[in-house]
């Protein structure tokens, strides 16, 4: 790991996932769709990224609206209500309103009235960043439930006149639900995220509040990007296994950001996975940031038959840049 990035872990059990939730926005784009107005095609995307189309927001329709769909999806399957939530955090780069945050604003469409309620900004990390803070608090609070979104409108800062990052992104959003329990042995095992800012040029927006008042649109050096994923993410996951004892090849499933379906396969390569332990749902949603790893889990989970005892691990890196694991056992 990069010895100039300050790397902050935690070892501990106890807070599982009992509800898993996700929302993908109505408007489907094909890129067949794309093609008609990019210079490009379906089999060069396909080629290149895996992906074959993605959901945009409606007008009118908001990340915070996104969250709340995923996360009532996940308080429905917890069987838990929205008043026992002590704690909401929201991973977004794409906020409704720069304050207040998101969270604030997905605590009032469902009626969370008794949680604290706070928004993370880790790029494509934040979920992992997210699960990381909750479950900090968890253990160091006292918080029983929380509920743990990546939201995002990625269509809103996507230049799509750019081939090169209009096929990449599109919008959705993933929940999960936390519950504190005693079983040490399960539940968030470990995890760990790291920053370095001295690539924030390789992967950014042109726009903000302090700089330019507007949100800009993205920009990505793609190569160097893919270089630093698979390191970076790799090693993060390496980290996570030793510390919990255990080797990559014991993992039920990888749930890595979905960003390319080349820069997962390549990581799950160098872990030495097979196909069937990598999940890789960015064929069906694209590249939604924050809200990729829930939304990869929840189509793993209904694709696969997770058991008690299988080790999941979340893997992710983002704009920073940032980065980081987390390793559950069911």
């Amino acid at each position: 790991m990069n010895h100039t990035a300050h790397e902050a872990t935690m070892l501990m059990g106890g807070n599982r996932i009992i509800g898993v939730g996700s929302y993908l926005p109505k408007r489907r784009v094909s890129n067949e769709m794309l093609a008609q107005t990019l210079d490009t095609t379906d089999e060069w995307i396909r080629e290149r990224t895996g992906i074959t189309q993605r959901h945009i927001a409606a007008e009118g329709e908001y990340t915070s609206h996104l969250a709340a769909a995923a996360a009532q999806a996940a308080l429905a399957e917890a069987e838990v209500e929205a008043h026992e939530i002590d704690l909401i955090i929201i991973a977004t780069a794409t906020p409704d309103t720069s304050f207040p945050s998101t969270a604030t604003h997905v605590q009032k469409l469902l009626g969370a009235s008794r949680a604290v309620a706070m928004d993370v900004n880790a790029a494509c990390a934040g979920f992992v960043y997210a699960l990381h803070v909750a479950n900090a608090l968890m253990h160091h609070i006292g918080y029983r439930h929380a509920l743990v979104i990546g939201a995002e409108t990625m269509s809103r800062v996507t230049d799509w006149n750019d081939r090169r990052t209009a096929i990449l992104f599109g919008d959705g959003a993933g929940a999960c639900v936390l519950r504190a329990t005693n079983e040490r042995t399960r539940g968030i095992l470990t995890s760990t995220i790291a920053s370095d800012g001295t690539y924030t040029d390789l992967l950014h927006t042109d726009g903000g509040v302090s700089t330019t008042q507007t949100a800009g649109v993205l920009f990505m050096e793609g190569k160097e990007v893919f270089r630093h994923a698979v390191e970076k993410m790799c090693q993060s996951v390496e980290l996570c296994c030793a510390r919990a004892g255990i080797t990559p090849k014991e993992l039920r499933l990888l749930v890595p950001h979905q960003a390319n379906a080349r820069i997962l396969a390549a990581c799950a390569k160098r872990l030495g996975l097979q196909d069937h332990q990598c999940v890789m749902s960015v064929e069906h949603h694209a590249n939604t940031s924050a809200a990729s790893i829930p939304l990869a889990l929840d189509f793993a989970k209904k694709n696969v038959i997770l058991e008690q005892g299988d080790y999941v691990i979340f893997t992710a890196l983002g704009a920073g840049f940032t980065w980081g694991s987390c390793l559950v056992r069911w």
